[in-house]
């Protein structure tokens, strides 16, 4: 209990307990993949797995925290893994280098899926399973300035999401590591059994005079 004194300053010896017994799927492990290991890796959740079959670039490393000069072309699951279980010995990192269809085959139940991808067919693919296996799943997105997260529970992703294979824009490092807090704290909050906002989309951007602006959305349930 001293290494999570912090957390059981908030909620007590009995829920920082609790979270040993949860288990949750990080779906990539890149921008807010990166930024989810060290925001959940230490806080006392009893088994993370870590999804993504890419390599490290080095167009990666400005915005996606867990990697330095040096790492490329090593597997992005595996080092969000090592990492998290040197930062906190009390955490069962697992890596799965597969994409995120092979990685639903396995079965491994979850009680939190997290989303940390870039493109929307895949999070059909998470909302699509996650649906079929009764779990619930953090969305985020990120973009230039701009970021959105929800928590889906019984509403539909595809029902508010037209599904493309849309190209990335350019992304400022720094609201990766805010959209990655914001589901962090949705998922942890979970976790902990306080209580959540669900299927609520939040809409972060910066407008032209430099404000930070949030929009949200309640989402029709399917």
């Amino acid at each position: 209990m001293k290494y999570f004194h912090r957390q059981v300053q908030l909620w007590g010896e009995e829920i920082q307990r609790s979270l040993q017994d949860k288990r949750i799927a990080i779906i990539g492990s890149g921008g807010l993949g990166s930024s989810l290991s060290f925001a959940l890796g230490a806080s006392g959740i009893g088994e993370i797995h870590m999804v993504d079959f890419d390599e490290v670039s080095l167009h990666n490393i400005h915005r996606q925290i867990a990697f330095k000069v040096g790492d490329e072309g090593k597997n992005k699951a595996r080092i969000n893994a090592q990492l998290i279980e040197e930062r906190c010995p009390y955490v069962k990192a697992t890596a799965h280098e597969c994409d995120f269809d092979t990685f639903a085959k396995l079965g491994i139940e979850v009680d939190l899926i997290i989303d940390a991808t870039d493109n929307l067919p895949t999070r059909a693919a998470i909302n699509t399973y996650a649906r079929s296996v009764n779990t619930p799943w953090v969305y985020g997105s990120v973009e230039a300035f701009n970021g959105q997260v929800c928590f889906f529970d019984e509403a539909s992703f595809e029902d508010v999401f037209k599904i493309t294979q849309k190209t990335p824009a350019g992304i400022a490092a720094p609201i990766v590591m805010h959209i990655a807090s914001l589901q962090a704290n949705l998922a942890l909050r979970y976790l902990a059994g306080l209580s959540v906002k669900k299927d609520y989309l939040y809409y972060l951007f910066f407008n032209d005079e430099g404000e930070l602006v949030t929009q949200k959305f309640g989402l029709p349930k399917s």
